[in-house]
C-alpha cells in the first residue's frame, strides 16, 4: 500500500445523502467567505491553542493529525513544540491562508474530507479536532469521529475541543442563546448525546475539562480496543 493511501477506499465512491450534499455546499461557501477574516473572528481562542497542546501531553516528535484545521492555528501550536503535524481541511480557501502563514518545516497541509481521510490505519499518535464538530451535521460528525479513530494508533490519543455549557443556569441560558445566533448547527450539537456518539464510534474519553468559563471543553480519549485485545500501553504495564 502506498504512503497516504486510505484503506477505506470504498468510501471514495460512497453515496451521500441529500442532506449531506446540502451541508457540503453550504460549508464550502461559508469557508470561502470567512477565510480572510477567520483568524480575527476566532482571536478569542488563540490562548486556548497552547493549552490544548499542553493538555494533550504528546511524546516528543509525535505524529499529529489536525482535522478541520482551518487556517492552521492549532496545527501551528503543535508544530512549535516539535511535533510532525498534518493539517487537513475541506476548504482550499482556508488552507491557502494556513500555507501563507506557515513558518514551520514540520507541518504540512492538504485538502481532504474528514469523513474520508486519505491515510492508512494507525497512522497518527494523536488526532485532534478543534471547534469543528459543532459545525457538522450528525451523520458527518459520526463519520469524522470514526475516521479519526481509524487513523489513530491503538495506544494513541484523540483530542476533541468544542463548545460546552457553563454549569450555572443563567450562564447556560446566555451562552446557548448567544452562540446559536451565529452557529447554525450549534443547537443540535449542544443538545446531542456526544458521549454516546463517542462510545459508538470507538472512542473512550479519559478526561473532560471545561475551559473558557465553561463555554468550551477539551476532551482527551483513546481508541477503544475490542474486548479481549490488549493495546501496547496495557501490555507494557502488565510487564
Amino acid at each position: 500500500m502506498r504512503e497516504g493511501e486510505p484503506q477505506n477506499q470504498y468510501l471514495e465512491n460512497a453515496k451521500i445523502s441529500a442532506e449531506e450534499k446540502k451541508y457540503y455546499k453550504l460549508l464550502k461557501l461559508y469557508a470561502r467567505l470567512l477565510a480572510p477574516f477567520y483568524d480575527t473572528v476566532t482571536a478569542i481562542l488563540s490562548n486556548l491553542r497552547d493549552k490544548v497542546v499542553d493538555f494533550t501531553n504528546a511524546p516528543v516528535k509525535s505524529r499529529i493529525l489536525d482535522v478541520a484545521t482551518g487556517t492552521g492555528k492549532q496545527a501551528f501550536a503543535f508544530a512549535k513544540k516539535g511535533h510532525e503535524v498534518v493539517g487537513i481541511d475541506l476548504s482550499k480557501h482556508m488552507l491557502k491562508v494556513a500555507v501563507k502563514k506557515n513558518k514551520y518545516e514540520n507541518v504540512r497541509f492538504q485538502v481532504a474530507d474528514a469523513t474520508k481521510l486519505p491515510f492508512e490505519d494507525n497512522r497518527f499518535d494523536v488526532s485532534c479536532v478543534s471547534f469543528a464538530l459543532h459545525d457538522m451535521i450528525l451523520t458527518v460528525r459520526e463519520k469524522t469521529l470514526k475516521e479519526m479513530r481509524r487513523v489513530t494508533k491503538t495506544n494513541g490519543t484523540i483530542i476533541i475541543v468544542d463548545y460546552g455549557l457553563p454549569k450555572n443556569r443563567i450562564g447556560r441560558f446566555f451562552v446557548f442563546n448567544f452562540v446559536r445566533l451565529y452557529e447554525p448547527y450549534y443547537p443540535e450539537f449542544i443538545k446531542s448525546d456526544l458521549a454516546g456518539l463517542l462510545k459508538n464510534t470507538g472512542i473512550e474519553i479519559k478526561r473532560d475539562v471545561p475551559v473558557l468559563s465553561g463555554v468550551a471543553r477539551i476532551m482527551k480519549g483513546t481508541p477503544r480496543v475490542a474486548s479481549g485485545v490488549k493495546n501496547k500501553r496495557e501490555e507494557n504495564i502488565a510487564q
